[in-house]
């Protein structure tokens, strides 16, 4: 008996393992995933275990969010580790960082998702301020020592209205504060004048304005995707934003 439960707790163990082992990636393109203001990359993991499985390279950004320069460089970090040519794609402030970071020539296009995507000699903050009748802007709170947040308060409706509160009333209380060096910040170069860009415009966003961000998609000639979702739509349409993703890992390849 000993001997037959040391058989089945080792085959177990076995399962266990191959089963944590990560896929080998088959697809002749990499993704990297970048985050935006207020939360952390872990947002990503739905999407992430979908393009995963389905044989992709995904790495995965960690923002600082206090300065755009370090967070530039945070992503041309993961950008050398891909293994293959790279899509680039950003959420929310993301779509700032990766409108810089984008340049890099491994880079062959670029993928918008309820994103800021300023130009050249332009900020998040003139961005995300244009004047939009009829759409309120984010619930921000004032600046604290050089950063801002979501009203915690507020932050479940404004942030992410389709996703279960029991995970954004945690995102409100475990937000990452955004530096005024992130969103102050001119942007040095913007990568969608040069390279292909898609964009999924979230339709229920009341963090980035659907107006503005027709504005920018359009900017950038992107093609573009239009969701019935909040501006966390990783979270609430991870196969759609998954769909998106891999639709413009097709078209670059």
């Amino acid at each position: 008996m000993k001997h037959l439960i040391a058989g089945v707790l080792l085959a177990m163990a076995t399962t266990a393992a191959a089963a944590a082992q990560p896929r080998t990636p088959t697809k002749p393109i990499s993704i990297v995933l970048v985050h935006g203001a207020f939360v952390d990359a872990s947002g990503w993991k739905p999407v992430y275990d979908i393009l995963t499985k389905d044989g992709y390279e995904v790495l995965v950004v960690q923002n600082p969010t206090v300065t755009l320069d370090g967070d530039v460089a945070a992503t041309r970090q993961v950008i050398a580790k891909a293994s293959k040519p790279v899509v680039l794609v950003g959420h929310s402030y993301g779509g700032a960082v990766i409108t810089e970071a984008g340049a890099d020539p491994k880079v062959k296009s670029l993928a918008y998702i309820a994103a800021l995507a300023p130009d050249a000699g332009e900020s998040v903050f003139e961005l995300a301020t244009r004047p939009v009748p009829g759409e309120a802007g984010p619930p921000l709170l004032p600046p604290d020592n050089g950063f801002i947040i979501v009203d915690p308060a507020k932050f479940p409706t404004a942030f992410a209205a389709d996703v279960d509160i029991a995970i954004t009333g945690f995102m409100a209380v475990a937000q990452v504060p955004w530096g005024l060096a992130a969103v102050q910040t001119k942007l040095t170069t913007a990568a969608w004048h040069d390279k292909p860009v898609r964009w999924m415009l979230t339709t229920q966003d009341h963090m980035v304005s659907p107006t503005t961000q027709r504005f920018m998609a359009t900017r950038a000639k992107a093609k573009l995707t239009e969701i019935n979702s909040s501006h966390a739509v990783m979270l609430s349409h991870p196969k759609d934003v998954a769909a998106f993703i891999e639709a413009a890992a097709a078209a670059a390849n």
